[in-house]
């Protein structure tokens, strides 16, 4: 149980930043909510103690001088898209306390308590008027404290977020920014001379599969589910890379299969069987690839917005159980591997060219009839493993564990090293309660 204390919007300290701001065709198609995160911190010092709250407060609001987007608001435009009011409306920061501890917690599996640490946003409202930034500080019994965010899709991906709480921890240490984000988006503009037919089929763009039999997923979207934390350590995870790179005879590369190949593949087929798909059944794992050192020239260093594309590697669940490991493995390289910088062009091409992007958003919430669904038969597999996620220090020592703070969809997982830095990964997977039990009997099998 959480108790709300106080509500308050933190504005840039700095001089407002006025006028609009363009956002390129990733940014336009991404799901409308915010990604949830959350940070625990242990009573480990007696900084902590103190005042965090008011650390927290004012070195965010120099911050979002230098990340002033944040503190912007979204609104659509005549023709449907989205655009960035840089006005300096603020983020929106909670305080909040609770009688739980941080062990209470146990493994930090994303569920209802964890999402309560994160400010729930009213998605019904004008989107004008929900703040791209919301934060919240929950004191614990135990002295403990967790620091939960919700940053806009929209305005930043997994590596944008990354780099604004870093720089964010810096400025509460009492340092000066050191890597200034880049925040030009017109980078990825097209000009109306370059809408050619795109070169690709771009599949990643057109419908998911449904249950075969089925005329549409509504009774899918509806299904109760429940998230896991697997684990998976170094020694497992070698063996898996073993049996994989036994089968590199499909795909250009002939180099082995990387850990998030072998393990995105492995929880492929393991759905797949868990589900009990017919062995026709069509499935896809969507994938998200960074796109920023794949464009010629590269993307400049910091550059703040979406810089991933969505890819579908398709696949029958009979293909992907009755051949071997490396199979799986070698559909995912071969979409990975595809992303170019004609292919990213030839994708803006297709975006800019659609006239209504609502079809390709969706919403992180199971039950949902809106957008696009990402569940049941396929799934989705963020990877985390590059990221720059733990070590996060405001000031009072390095965070206990970083995480999402839910899992939204049925099939929707993400890939997390270990913060001991010892090979292992931390993988939260939602699934459907009926799945649940065989799924996580399926992944351990034989490792």
């Amino acid at each position: 149980m959480v108790s709300l204390k106080a509500s308050n919007m933190v504005k840039p300290e700095g001089p407002p930043q006025r006028g609009l701001m363009y956002l390129s065709e990733f940014d336009q198609f991404i799901a409308l909510t915010h990604v949830p995160t959350v940070y625990f911190y242990r009573p480990n010092s007696d900084y902590l103690l103190l005042n965090p709250i008011e650390i927290l407060k004012n070195s965010l609001s120099k911050a979002l001088t230098t990340f002033y987007p944040l503190a912007g608001r979204l609104q659509w435009t005549e023709r449907g898209r989205l655009e960035l009011n840089c006005n300096s409306m603020g983020a929106l920061f909670l305080e909040t306390e609770s009688k739980a501890t941080i062990n209470d917690f146990g493994d930090f599996t994303p569920t209802l308590e964890t999402r309560a640490l994160v400010p729930s946003v009213d998605y019904g409202k004008p989107i004008n008027e929900i703040p791209l930034l919301l934060v919240q500080v929950t004191k614990f019994s135990c002295g403990g404290i967790s620091l939960g965010l919700g940053i806009s899709h929209v305005i930043a991906d997994g590596r944008c977020a990354s780099h604004f709480v870093s720089e964010w921890a810096r400025i509460a240490r009492g340092e000066e920014p050191k890597n200034l984000p880049f925040l030009d988006r017109t980078i990825l503009k097209l000009e109306d001379g370059d809408l050619t037919l795109p070169r690709f089929d771009h599949s990643e763009f057109g419908p998911r599969p449904i249950l075969t039999g089925r005329l549409n997923n509504l009774e899918e979207r509806k299904k109760e589910t429940i998230v896991a934390m697997l684990k998976m350590n170094k020694e497992q995870i070698q063996r898996l890379k073993n049996e994989a790179n036994k089968f590199r005879n499909v795909g250009k590369s002939s180099k082995p299969f990387t850990r998030y190949e072998v393990l995105a593949a492995h929880m492929w087929r393991c759905a797949s069987k868990a589900r009990k798909h017919e062995s026709e059944q069509q499935t896809t794992v969507r994938i998200a690839v960074d796109f920023s050192n794949r464009l010629v020239p590269s993307l400049p260093n910091g550059y703040f917005g979406n810089a991933c594309l969505l890819v579908t590697p398709i696949a029958t669940s009979g293909e992907l159980l009755s051949k071997p490991l490396g199979y799986g493995c070698s559909k995912i390289r071969e979409a990975i591997e595809m992303v170019t910088d004609k292919y990213v062009r030839s994708a803006l091409a297709y975006l800019k060219r659609e006239e209504d992007l609502s079809k390709f958003r969706y919403f992180h919430v199971v039950g949902s009839t809106q957008g696009v669904f990402l569940g049941n038969p396929s799934i989705s597999i963020t990877n985390w493993i590059r990221l720059p996620l733990f070590g996060v220090d405001f000031g009072w020592g390095k965070d206990t564990y970083m995480g999402p703070a839910t899992i939204g969809y049925d099939g929707q997982s993400f890939i997390i090293p270990s913060r001991d830095e010892d090979g292992s990964f931390d993988i939260p997977f939602g699934l459907q309660v009926e799945h649940m039990d065989a799924f996580k009997k399926y992944f351990y099998e034989h490792i």
